[in-house]
């Protein structure tokens, strides 16, 4: 009989896989990347802020426009749901509590009211079934795998944005605002709009994947719901195909976001945001978030994959 390995031996073992591609880089691997990066975005004529960070003990890091301030769009659905999930294990609320579909909301500037056009939404699921109750974890689902925001406008009241705020804070993400809901057009005339840097989402994607404000069973459940996002023509396109791939995209006019943990097979994860402002052209904008995840999964594999 073959003799038994202990756990913390194999622990080692895999560690030492898992790193292996890291300790076998050129020195000048990542001066490389970086010159690459910023070769592919002046090109582009784009404002774009990137963070890249490996999740191993002692993961690279990249940061390039990392603490530019830009419209958050979608992406600040990542802070919503940590912060339902972190409700749910204080015994605070529960994501299997019911709460009601409604379409009428207050406008942080005046308290006035407002209500969301199904046709401005990329989830229509829930106009149809306004006065019902539903699980505040079915809302979660489609507020990130669909940006409904039917679903987010409802959560943001149930988590309450100045508590969203205050947990960001705790987690080191220091500038990220998320003040309100979507579609509130007054507070976005006045300049109210939930703004975020390129590393204070990689913070948020961070803590998500590794973070111990939560247990591994709440850490496994948002990212498999991210793993479940519909919208993969950004970070995900840049990556072998089958990658698992947790992210959540986020756009509006002439910005185009994605915030990622990707899992490369058997080597440690890692977490990648870019921020695009500048280029009206959605596509364009999402070619290039392609690219550039590209080229840090070559980097981070040592695949010589990079997307042209």
């Amino acid at each position: 009989m073959a003799p038994r390995l202990h756990p913390a031996f194999l622990a080692v073992v895999a560690s030492a896989l898992m790193t292996s591609c890291a300790s076998d880089r050129p020195p000048d691997a990542l001066a490389r990347l970086r010159a690459e990066l910023e070769a592919r975005i002046e090109y582009s004529g784009a404002e774009v802020g990137l963070y890249y960070r490996g999740l191993a003990p002692t993961g690279d890091s990249l940061l390039l426009g990392a603490d530019t301030r830009m419209h958050a769009a979608s992406t600040m659905k990542v802070a919503v749901m940590l912060q339902l999930y972190l409700d749910h294990e204080a015994g605070r609320s529960r994501l299997d509590t019911p709460v009601e579909v409604k379409n009428t909301f207050t406008s942080i500037v005046d308290g006035s009211t407002f209500v969301l056009p199904p046709d401005s939404d990329s989830d229509t699921t829930f106009y149809g079934r306004l006065g019902e109750r539903v699980p505040v974890r079915e809302l979660v689902e489609h507020m990130i795998t669909w940006s409904s925001n039917l679903a987010t406008n409802i959560l943001v009241e149930v988590a309450d944005a100045r508590r969203v705020n205050a947990t960001l804070r705790e987690l080191g993400a220091d500038s990220m605002e998320v003040l309100r809901g979507v579609e509130d057009m007054k507070a976005y005339e006045a300049g109210l709009s939930n703004t975020t840097t390129a590393r204070d989402l990689g913070v948020l994607l961070a803590a998500v994947a590794t973070g111990d404000r939560l247990s591994p069973e709440s850490r496994a459940s948002m990212l498999g719901i991210l793993e479940r996002q519909h919208f993969r023509e950004n970070i995900p396109a840049g990556v072998p195909e089958g990658t698992r791939v947790a992210n959540k995209t986020g756009w509006i006019t002439a910005h185009n976001h994605d915030a990622a943990v990707v899992f490369p097979r058997d080597q440690d994860p890692y977490v990648l945001v870019v921020m695009v402002r500048g280029l009206e052209d959605q596509e364009q904008a999402a070619d290039l978030v392609a690219g550039l995840s590209g080229l840090v999964w070559s980097y981070h594999t040592g695949s010589g994959m990079a997307q042209e």
